[in-house]
């Protein structure tokens, strides 16, 4: 294990340059000390790396040495070849190189695990969209993707609910996410990173002057950290309901966040009947939501939430109580 802690830290040097103490920890997960300890055996080994103080001070390795100890595992290999998405690739322009980088891949396994590797490549294959969902197609995702490997700056008419703007933005990354992709950036002279849809950008121009990114960016945490805050804030409002063993399978099927809670003391739930705790965007929103499940689920709390319920029931009645007639204006043909 600490071996192979020390290999990382080399590999870690050798692909970002200098880095801090707390960032290689972080990469690592251990703690600053274990890392400055890491960092005396090596040296002590002769391994040709300093360190500098100061905000911009960090370890790195002497220009121009690599170590070779860079061979890969089966397990390494068949991890990489799997984990390839020919569509996005060739959304992004990269689809010829990603074709040519796989069999690069392949040739330098060792032998042993080549047809493997080729095997999982050739039996596994990874569809990032969600069933009855179309994917993304931004006029501009090539141009977005070539400002971020670049480091350049983009203006972009971008077209939110409050209408088309212009705006001048630092990208700093790209997501795709369920088949659209969103473009991780900061507006000109701002702090805050925000994400853009990039099916919203109307017009984009990439422009020479250069990107400065955030010290200690890490596009994954941001993202997960942001879709947190996102989902939390899309669902505001919590409710109460019984769910049938039948609704329950249903939830899970839809996957839907479905969380067991008690009761309320003054309900008795049906034997084999679940209570569960869901979230919704608004009471509109919970009611269609729990209609769709008929009178498998039952809305408990918030009152407010089982009103509506009531109310889009009734109406539902109400509209299909007898036979439309023909000529019916909201029915005409």
């Amino acid at each position: 294990m600490k071996a192979s802690r020390l290999l990382s830290i080399l590999m870690l040097l050798q692909a970002n340059g200098r880095m801090t103490a707390g960032a290689l920890a972080r990469a690592l997960e251990v703690s600053e000390r274990t890392v400055l300890r890491d960092i005396d055996q090596l040296s002590a080994a002769g391994v040709p790396l300093w360190g500098e103080r100061g905000h911009q001070g960090g370890f790195q390795l002497q220009p121009g040495w690599t170590t070779q100890l860079t061979g890969m595992t089966g397990d390494e290999a068949n991890a990489l070849l799997f984990a390839g998405l020919p569509g996005p690739a060739t959304a992004l322009g990269l689809g010829e190189a990603a074709a040519s980088a796989r069999l690069k891949l392949v040739a330098s396994v060792p032998a042993p695990w080549r047809d493997s590797a080729a095997v999982v490549a050739e039996r596994l294959h990874i569809d990032p969209l969600d069933w009855y969902r179309e994917s993304d197609k931004p006029a501009f995702l090539r141009e977005a993707a070539q400002a971020v490997w670049t480091g350049r700056r983009l203006r972009v008419d971008y077209a939110s609910w409050r209408g088309r703007s212009p705006r001048e933005l630092e990208p700093l990354g790209l997501v795709l996410k369920a088949g659209a992709w969103y473009l991780v950036a900061r507006e000109a002279g701002q702090s805050e990173v925000r994400t853009w849809r990039l099916a919203s950008v109307q017009g984009l121009a990439v422009l020479k002057t250069g990107v400065r990114r955030p010290r200690g960016f890490d596009l994954a945490r941001y993202w997960q950290a942001s879709s947190a805050r996102f989902e939390a804030g899309l669902r505001p409002l919590r409710a109460c309901v019984l769910a049938s063993p039948r609704a329950v399978v249903w939830l899970a099927n839809a996957r839907l966040p479905a969380v067991p809670t008690a009761a309320p003391p003054r309900i008795r739930a049906p034997a084999g009947w679940s209570c569960l705790a869901l979230s919704f965007e608004s009471l509109e929103h919970g009611a269609r939501q729990i209609l769709g499940y008929g009178a498998e689920v039952e809305a408990i709390e918030p009152a407010a939430l089982r009103a509506q319920v009531r109310r889009l029931a009734q109406a539902i009645h109400q509209r299909h109580a007898a036979v439309p007639a023909a000529n019916t204006p909201d029915r005409a043909t």
